[in-house]
């Protein structure tokens, strides 16, 4: 019988893996538990991979034995891989698997699956939510009320900001996320611009409007939210040229990834007025550091890198590894296997 690990978490819970293991498996599949430090402890570095949690050797420890391991954060390095002759499939429950050497797994013949998708309607909703916050200014009026103050001269034209319901939203990236605010942002009446040199022009016709310029995205769109991946391509892709060729009073949002922009950029668009507001999930540096100048310019909305957490997040990603083991066993091909 193929002997699993379900390495979970504080998130993905290893009960939660089990669960979804035994619907795909049955009752009596062999899987072992084993409760990674995330999100209790962040993670990090480990050894050559990023973004892991725990450590090798105990991770070592309990692959001993084990065929098949499925994790979110565990370290699958070359010396985790190296110490584990069994292993022949890492499922991890991600879009993008970090805390995977993937050159060594290929090497050893362990095949790597993902989890694409898993937190796309968390994210896409997040996104809204972030751009509503950043329109209305929402945590700003909050924080006044909290500390006593009641400012109805909010009310000035100058102070307000647009409605989303006729507005012009640029998306920067057209994957799942993509995709899934476009759906939202249709049901409030905004015109969606996608630019993404990688989308399928079928996917988006009838929804939305695909620009085959970054520059047009830019000049045309009130609001403008990345979606794209973080690649050597896409890293700094957008910086203080690019936020000048956006209308002035314009607001910029990136729930993707830290590397797509320019962040001093972002805070001297702020200071001038040429944005009206931003609102970020994600950062060059995390956590964010005590004299970022995020933390002092006006009208920032920000959340610590938490768009994809939500309960259904954490059930997606345990029925998708799940459905992997359970191709995996019965000699079917895998599904999302992102290594050779």
């Amino acid at each position: 019988m193929t002997r699993i690990l379900a390495a979970g978490d504080h998130f993905v819970l290893p009960s939660m893996l089990r669960s979804a293991l035994v619907e795909e498996l049955g009752a009596d599949a062999d899987i072992a538990e084993l409760t990674l430090p995330w999100p209790v402890e962040p993670f990090g570095r480990v050894a050559e991979v990023d973004e892991a949690s725990g450590s090798e050797d105990e991770l070592i420890e309990a692959l001993s034995g084990v065929t098949v391991c499925v994790t979110q954060m565990g370290p699958i390095t070359e010396r985790v891989l190296a110490a584990s002759p069994d292993l022949r499939l890492c499922c991890v429950g991600r879009g993008g698997p970090v805390n995977v050497n993937l050159a060594a797994a290929s090497e050893r013949g362990v095949a790597v699956c993902n989890a694409p998708g898993r937190n796309a309607t968390a994210t896409a909703e997040h996104t809204v939510a972030l751009i509503m916050a950043a329109l209305r200014q929402v945590p700003q009026r909050q924080a006044e009320l909290l500390a006593g103050e009641w400012r109805s001269d909010y009310y000035r034209y100058c102070q307000v900001g647009p409605e989303l319901a006729g507005s012009t939203v640029g998306l920067v990236g057209y994957g799942a996320i993509g995709r899934k605010v476009t759906d939202i942002l249709r049901g409030f009446g905004a015109e969606v611009l996608v630019y993404d040199p990688y989308a399928d022009p079928s996917a988006v016709q009838d929804v939305a409007e695909l620009v085959a310029d970054l520059g047009e995205l830019l000049n045309r769109s009130l609001v403008v939210t990345l979606h794209a991946r973080a690649t050597p391509e896409t890293t700094g892709l957008i910086g203080h040229d690019q936020i000048a060729a956006m209308p002035a009073g314009s607001v910029l949002v990136n729930a993707a990834r830290g590397a797509l922009l320019d962040y001093d950029a972002v805070c001297d668009a702020l200071h001038s007025g040429q944005l009206f507001a931003a609102a970020f999930d994600v950062f060059p540096e995390e956590p964010l550091p005590a004299d970022s100048p995020l933390r002092t310019a006006p009208r920032v909305v920000m959340t610590p890198h938490l768009a994809g957490a939500s309960r259904d997040t954490a059930h997606n990603a345990a029925t998708i590894v799940a459905a992997e083991v359970g191709r995996f066993t019965r000699g079917e091909p895998l599904r999302y296997q992102v290594n050779g």
